[in-house]
């Protein structure tokens, strides 16, 4: 089955109104839109309580909002999220409920690797002891300590000149093992030390990862895998699953000749594609990288494709519409029919991609980077004006917004309701192409079932193309060699439903 993720900062969705979005505004309607476009998980990002100006020390918070990876207390729900800030966690529990009500799955982050220099815990439950509650300071390392320590020296922060902020013995950093962390590292957080063996520690973690899963969580994006032990998450989820089997685990991993380490050995559900997929896609688009190098990823991962979570965006890349990567959303139709029609592996949406927003404004801390940001309290017009369309409201979505929101809707419904795409095999048809066939700036491929069979030529070019498609073979039919003579729009993606030969949207293909 296609599964279709979309992630959402709660912080940033609701109406206008002078205030962060809460828990509240993802209501029905929200809900209903997101299944309406074929979501079946919701990853809520930014809800597990973090760091911000105001709770904390300014010196150890990025932006005002601060980073939703600095983590304070893993077992609590950031306030601002909340009507009742006395109420949050069952307010966050109520949307939980909602969104299983709405047929959709809860996804939330977990971020194993560190936590926030203000890091507290206060709403540990009973029995279970705050990280480094009872560490020995006085070492550098202990398998019974949580973090690591600077005996006998003080935290130097990057942005503390008089050099008054107060963490004695320093802590390592969550990318670095120094007490005097750069600009440019995680110098708000802390590194956790799990060691290569069973501590304290992991059963600390594995208490947070139960005890949303008892709260009726469906899965985690787990942060930063590669620096934490495989032996634990092997552990962890070999053990959770046993009481809760459906639990899925996706892992942000960057390390391709990891990946099968990761899913067979460790245990993972999904994969991050980013270092495949999405770094071959962005380099065809964007570089002029060879459409045959998305032939060598498919055949890099083989039988670890449906492992795979394919994405064009996340809150850690640049937007496809931004001008750091397509410049407008409808440049990157090409690379979204690959991404998500390739073959069966599921596929991420991030909120706002689908009506083509850019990632540009100059933001406090974020700057003008082509992200949208996750540090600063921020109104994003353009999903101000999603809102508004989902609830019926005025200044909804402009024309062009909803150009793009309607490819969207129509290539996710293909994906998820057709059989051939939902679950059917995939076939590249690049090996076979004669020499007109430009493997540089055209891909493509065939999705089949035993019924239906559709040829998919996705055009990297900026300019039209008409080229001649041999398919030696039509799976859907079991008819013989044909050749098809297809038009493509520049940066755009034509599909051709062969076994019956009928065109599956207008287009000027036709076969010959």
């Amino acid at each position: 089955m296609k599964e279709i993720i979309y992630q959402i900062l709660p912080r940033y969705w609701g109406p206008d109104s002078g205030r962060c979005g809460r828990f509240v505004d993802i209501d029905g309607k929200t809900l209903s839109y997101l299944k309406g476009l074929g979501v079946s998980s919701v990853w809520y990002t930014g809800v597990l309580r973090h760091a911000t100006v105001g709770s904390e020390d300014p010196r150890i918070v990025k932006g005002e909002a601060g980073s939703p990876y600095a983590i304070t207390d893993y077992y609590d729900v950031n306030p601002y999220l909340a009507v009742n800030t006395d109420n949050r966690l069952e307010e966050f529990l109520q949307l939980v409920e909602r969104t299983h009500k709405a047929g959709l799955k809860v996804l939330l982050d977990f971020v194993p690797n560190h936590v926030s220099r203000a890091y507290h815990g206060s709403c540990s439950p009973e029995g279970i002891r705050p990280l480094g509650a009872d560490d020995d300071p006085s070492v550098h390392w202990a398998p019974e300590n949580d973090f690591f320590y600077y005996p006998g020296e003080r935290l130097r922060l990057p942005d503390d000149p008089d050099g008054s902020y107060s963490e004695f013995p320093a802590k390592a950093s969550g990318n670095c093992f120094s007490p005097a962390p750069a600009l440019t590292d995680w110098y708000e957080t802390i590194r956790l030390n799990y060691c290569d063996f069973h501590t304290s520690t992991w059963d600390k973690m594995y208490a947070i990862v139960r005890y949303w899963a008892a709260k009726g969580i469906d899965g985690f994006r787990c942060d930063m895998v590669e620096m934490v032990p495989s032996a634990f998450f092997r552990w962890m989820i070999s053990r959770i699953k046993q009481e809760f089997p459906d639990l899925l685990f996706v892992a942000e991993v960057y390390q391709k000749e990891r990946y099968r380490e990761f899913i067979e050995d460790v245990g993972f559900d999904l994969l991050y594609d980013k270092s495949g997929l999405y770094d071959t896609l962005r380099a065809v688009l964007c570089s002029g990288a060879s459409a045959e190098e998305i032939s060598w990823n498919w055949q890099f991962l083989g039988n670890l494709q449906p492992r795979m979570l394919n994405f064009l965006e996340n809150h850690d890349e640049q937007r496809l519409a931004s001008d750091f990567f397509a410049g407008k959303a409808e440049n990157g139709y090409a690379a979204l029919a690959v991404s998500l029609l390739l073959n069966d592996a599921p596929f991420m949406v991030y909120y706002g991609e689908e009506i083509g927003e850019r990632g540009m404004d100059d933001e406090p801390f974020s700057g003008l980077n082509g992200r949208t940001t996750i540090f600063d309290w921020w109104k994003v017009a353009s999903i101000g004006r999603l809102w508004n369309s989902v609830h019926g409201l005025p200044e909804g979505l402009t024309e062009g917004e909803l150009s793009v929101l309607s490819r969207y809707r129509e290539i996710l419904s293909l994906a998820v309701s057709t059989p051939a795409f939902r679950e059917g095999s995939t076939h590249d048809l690049g090996y076979c192409q004669g020499p007109e066939f430009s493997r540089n700036r055209v891909f493509a491929w065939l999705r089949y079932d035993d019924r239906d069979t559709y040829l998919i030529v996705a055009n990297f070019s900026p300019e039209e193309i008409r080229t001649l498609i041999f398919v030696p073979h039509i799976p859907g039919c079991n008819k013989g060699p044909s050749t098809f003579t297809v038009t493509v729009p520049g940066r755009d993606y034509c599909i051709l439903e062969i076994s019956s030969r009928q065109p599956y949207r207008k287009t000027t293909s036709k076969p010959s």
